[in-house]
Formats: structure tokens, sequence, C-alpha cells
């Protein structure tokens, strides 16, 4: 049998506790026969005590701790490619729990497709206490602002309306290495626009490879208190909307009257969404509301968005 080389990693800043409990859950990994593994950790300029935490798995997981000092998830990522050894490279985060299966799971699909170049499984919730109940009513609308996502039971092909997430997808090294991360895009000082590596899938499968979904490799991403918010919902899709505004969506002015240079609809999108959401939130249900909240919210990021590229002369 073929000796399969599997590299893992993890960018953290400044969340020891939470990425102890990870690697805990790591240490009841399944390995598969053949398959050697590693795994990375990025220290990305952490103040706390990153650094301990890593040392007490020493010799418990074949951990390899790295330092990026420049800020930024993209760049901490980066520093992972340079140093990962594997023939394939799987993402997850410091505050996710992964199944005692999951390698299991991928090392398997990258046998059954040895054309692809991206693969991802869900995203479930882990709260650590009972969620609010609008929270719990509102569930399939917002799910993915929790870093959530489950496209259902079947391995099927990845494409543009079926994309993993960060915390749970898996790059064939070869095309990971030339797919760089973008330091303008993805979590950094100052922003909490993410989507550095939705970029990095895309172009994944757009350069000619395979995606595919894997059903069963399942990890749990840790959902606070402090998130289950509706301010954090609000800065959530407002960041959503920046990212579309400033590098998906640039036919949205095209040939329509602008306000204060954007989209003159888009001003009358977002205070019309606004002003449903202040009018209905405190007597209707929040299945009613929640969908202006979020259209509110995305469009007055879009608006932000579109003043960034505008201003840099697109």
């Amino acid at each position: 049998m073929t000796e399969s080389r599997i590299t893992t990693a993890i960018c953290t800043w400044n969340r020891s506790a939470l990425l102890e409990q990870t690697l805990h859950e790591m240490e009841h990994l399944v390995v598969p026969p053949a398959v050697t593994w590693e795994l990375l950790v990025v220290n990305n300029n952490c103040n706390d005590d990153t650094d301990d935490v890593i040392a007490r798995f020493s010799g418990r997981l074949p951990i390899r701790r790295l330092f990026e000092p420049e800020p930024g998830l993209s760049n901490a990522r980066n520093h992972a490619v340079r140093e990962a050894t594997g023939d394939y490279l799987l993402w997850t985060d410091d505050d996710v729990l992964v199944s005692p299966s999951w390698l299991v799971e991928y090392v398997a699909a990258f046998a059954r497709h040895p054309a692809g170049v991206v693969f991802g499984g869900p995203v479930e919730p882990w709260f650590p206490n009972t969620p609010p109940e609008w929270l719990t009513e509102v569930w399939p609308s917002v799910f993915a602002a929790f870093a959530c996502i489950n496209h259902g039971d079947a391995e099927v092909r990845l494409d543009d309306r079926r994309l993993p997430f960060g915390a749970n997808v898996a790059f064939r090294m070869d095309r990971q290495r030339v797919l760089a991360y973008d330091p303008n895009r993805g979590v950094r000082p100052g922003s909490r626009m993410g989507g550095e590596e939705i970029d990095v899938i895309r172009r994944a499968l757009t350069s000619g490879g395979e995606g595919w979904w894997v059903p069963t490799a399942r990890v749990r991403h840790y959902i606070p208190p402090d998130r289950q918010t509706l301010e954090y919902l609000r800065r959530y899709f407002d960041a959503d909307g920046e990212y579309i505004g400033r590098y998906e969506s640039h036919t949205l002015m095209d040939g329509f009257p602008t306000l204060l240079g954007r989209p003159r609809w888009l001003w009358r999108v977002a205070l019309e969404a606004e002003l449903r959401y202040r009018l209905t939130r405190w007597f209707r249900d929040p299945t009613e509301w929640m969908g202006d909240l979020i259209t509110a919210s995305t469009s007055w990021g879009k608006l932000r968005g579109f003043a960034h590229r505008r201003g840099e002369g697109e």
C-alpha cells in the first residue's frame, strides 16, 4: 500500500483555551493505515499562553508550532502552506472539534477521487449553552453566519453554489501551493471581513480541478454566547456585504443612477429594509423580520464595499 502524507493546519490568535479543547479532541483521531500526518499550529503573533498549550501536546500529537508575526488570517494560512509537507492539506480552526473519523473519511475520499483538488465537509454548531429561542427559530436563515454548513448526506461535486467553509476544507497540495491567500481578505486587525478561503476554493475549481463534498467528514464549530446576539449578526452580514461590494458585484453599478458614487437603488433597498426591521422587530415573529435585518446589514456593507472599490479607481 502506497504511503500517504497528510498535513492538518490550524491558525490561531489569542484563543488558547479553545485551542486546547481542539487539540484534545484531535488526540482521538483515528489515523488510517499507511498514512503519516503532521499538525501545524500557526501562532499569529499571540500574546496569551498559546505556545504553552502547543507545548503540552508535544509527544501527544505530531504537532509543529509555527510563528507568523504579520497579523491576519491569510498571512497565517500562507505560512502554513509554505511549511506543509503533506500530499494533502486539511484546514480546521482553533475553535472546532473534529470527529474521530475525520482523517479516515478524507483519506478515503482522496483515494476515490484522485482528480479532486478541493474537498469539504459539514460544519455543525457547538453551543456551550442553550441558545436563545429566537436564534433557534431563525437558524435555517443564519447558520452560515456561524461558519456552519451542510450540503447534504450524499457525496456530490462542489460548484459555485455548493462550497465548503474554511473550518473544514482540504486541498491537494500541488494545487494549494499555487493558490495563495490574499492578505487583503480574511479576518485581520480592524476587519472582520472573511472570504479568503472562498476566494481560493473558487480559484481551485475554476482552474480545472474537481471538488467533492464529503458528508461524513464532520466537525463542530464553537458558538460562544457573545455571538448569539442580533448585534453579532448585524456585524457579520455587514462584513459579508462589504466583501460582495468589493470583490463580487462588479456589474451592480453599471447603467444605474448613483448617489454619493453608489447605486441609488441600493440606498433605497438598505433604507427600506432597515425601516421594516426596526418597525416590526418588537411585535412580530423573528422569522418575519430576520430577512430584513439580513438585507439591511448586507446592503450597508455593499455600499461601503462599493465606496472602497471606487476609491481604488475600479
